[in-house]
C-alpha cells in the first residue's frame, strides 16, 4: 500500500480505505495482496 500511495502521491491510508471500499482492485497471490498498477491509475482518475 506504501508504494502504490507513493505512486499517485497520496497518503497509504487513502490506498487502504480504496481497498476496502472496493474503489481500488486487488489480487491476492497467496498470502500477498497485490494492487495493479493500472487499475490504481484508473481509480485515481489516470488513463493507461
Amino acid at each position: 500500500m506504501k508504494d502504490a500511495a507513493k505512486l499517485v502521491g497520496v497518503d497509504y491510508r487513502t490506498i487502504k480505505q480504496g481497498i476496502e471500499a472496493g474503489t481500488i482492485p486487488t489480487v491476492e497471490l497467496g498470502p500477498r495482496r497485490m494492487i495493479p498498477r493500472a487499475g490504481l491509475l484508473r481509480a485515481f482518475g489516470v488513463e493507461v
